[in-house]
């Protein structure tokens, strides 16, 4: 399975879509905030098939977090989440860094259903 980041400064948020990508067997990490993403895939050397970051976040958002991770490691997909209109228009100027945009509120099958379409449609 796929090796998975996700960055979202809700623990709640982060910690549920990560056991539930976990149970369908992808190895998941997690970040803080785009600053803590960029430090770990960093330290892995860009080394995820998948980075899941919301966008409105401290310290990086992810709309900066999409353009760093996309020039330092451009071989991870990235997708984003976002429960704001105008956050969700600012990423949809980014249609090459980022694979999708999904809106919150989402139903952890949702996001299960858009991470495996995504990871199936690298390979």
């Amino acid at each position: 399975m796929a090796r998975i980041l996700i960055a979202d400064d809700e623990e709640a948020i982060r910690s549920l879509i990560a056991r539930a990508l976990r149970q369908d067997g992808h190895e998941v990490m997690t970040a803080t905030d785009g600053a803590h993403a960029l430090d770990v895939l960093g330290r892995e050397r860009g080394g995820f098939e998948l980075l899941l970051s919301d966008i409105r976040m401290p310290v990086m958002d992810g709309i900066a977090l999409a353009h760093a991770a996309a020039r330092a490691h451009p071989a991870v997909t990235i997708l984003l989440m976002t429960g704001y209109a105008d956050q969700r228009e600012r990423a949809l100027g980014l249609d090459t860094l980022v694979r999708e945009v999904v809106q919150k509120p989402f139903s952890i099958s949702e996001m299960r259903d858009v991470v495996n379409k995504t990871l199936a449609a690298r390979h």
